[in-house]
Formats: C-alpha cells, sequence, structure tokens
C-alpha cells in the first residue's frame, strides 16, 4: 500500500497545485501576470495561449504589459483581451498593449469569492475522488486476502486523515484568498 499511498498523496497534492493555479488567476486588487493566462489568441490559424505570441510583465503594481513578438498579431491580442470578460481595456502603442487595473468594486469582489468558492469546491471534489479510489483499491486488496482485516482499517484511516488534510489546507487557501479579495 505504501506505493499505492505515495499515489494518493501525489495526486490530493495535484488537486491543490490545481485549485493555486485557479485562485493565482482570480484578479484581486494587484496586477499578476497570471490573470491573462486563461485568455487563448486566434494566432496562425488555431488558439493559442496568450503567452505563446508575446511576453506578459508587470511594471506596476496596478498595471499589466503585453509586449506582442509579431506586430501583425497586436489586433488579435487587443481583441482576445477585450473579449475574456475580465474587464480589461488595453491601451494599444505600437506592439504593446499597457492594460490598467481598475478598481475593484464591491460587487465585482462579491463576484470573485463566488468564483473562489467554485473553485474550492471542485478542489474538494477532487480530492474526495482520490479518496473514493484509495479506499476502493483498500477493499479489494482486503477481499482478495492481500491485506488482512486491521490493516484494512488502518490504512482506511490513513487515506481519510491525508482527504481531511487536504481539505483543510483547500479551505485555508480558500479563506486567504478571499481575505486578499475583499480587502479594499
Amino acid at each position: 500500500m505504501s506505493g499505492n499511498f505515495e499515489d494518493l498523496k501525489r495526486r490530493m497534492d495535484g488537486a491543490i497545485s490545481a485549485f493555486k493555479h485557479d485562485l493565482a488567476s482570480l484578479r484581486t486588487g494587484r496586477a499578476s501576470s497570471n490573470l491573462l493566462d486563461a485568455i487563448q489568441v486566434q494566432a496562425y490559424g488555431s488558439a493559442m495561449p496568450i503567452n505563446q505570441v508575446a511576453t506578459v510583465s508587470v511594471p506596476e503594481p496596478r498595471m499589466i504589459s503585453v509586449s506582442v513578438w509579431d506586430k501583425s498579431m497586436v489586433g488579435a491580442v487587443d481583441r482576445a483581451i477585450r473579449e475574456s470578460n475580465l474587464g480589461f481595456n488595453p491601451i494599444v502603442d505600437g506592439t504593446n498593449l499597457r492594460i490598467p487595473l481598475p478598481e475593484l468594486n464591491e460587487q465585482r469582489r462579491k463576484e470573485l469569492v463566488k468564483i473562489s468558492h467554485t473553485y474550492a469546491e471542485n478542489a474538494r471534489v477532487a480530492a474526495r475522488h482520490v479518496r473514493r479510489d484509495g479506499m476502493d483499491s483498500l477493499k479489494k486488496a482486503e477481499k482478495d486476502g492481500e491485506i488482512s482485516e486491521d490493516d484494512l482499517r488502518k490504512q482506511s484511516d490513513q487515506v481519510q486523515k491525508l482527504t481531511d488534510d487536504t481539505i483543510a489546507s483547500i479551505d485555508s487557501l480558500l479563506a486567504e484568498k478571499e481575505t486578499e479579495i475583499m480587502q479594499v
């Protein structure tokens, strides 16, 4: 089971890192290059992540700068950012786009908190799926006579503790993000 347990731990950690990545894409009052990660640009006949056609940087706390490599792509990048529902209005300056971050109003902050709760629930569900897989393989091992009933109980408790720790970690990350979003 120890190899199996390591696999479960790795998968639980995966749920946490996916959740962290989702949270990083949520906009708080500060600029971050991760804010544009989800944007797909129509380039060269296909949709590409923005970081494959431009360099995204944060020159100051409330400004994102996008430096497009191919000047024929500036319009497509501008359009992709405007249509992303992130509420950004880029200012085009040659091959550079400057994106000032507007202040977040109370309603938008509450929306962001709701979105972060959705991300947290998805991460919790992923952790529970991993737990279910672990429990199923333990029950099968016991049924096949590979482990005793006592081992089943011990290892089930380990899997449950791992799940509880993972969910506690997700809840703590959520609380931090909520505080960050609601800070004015």
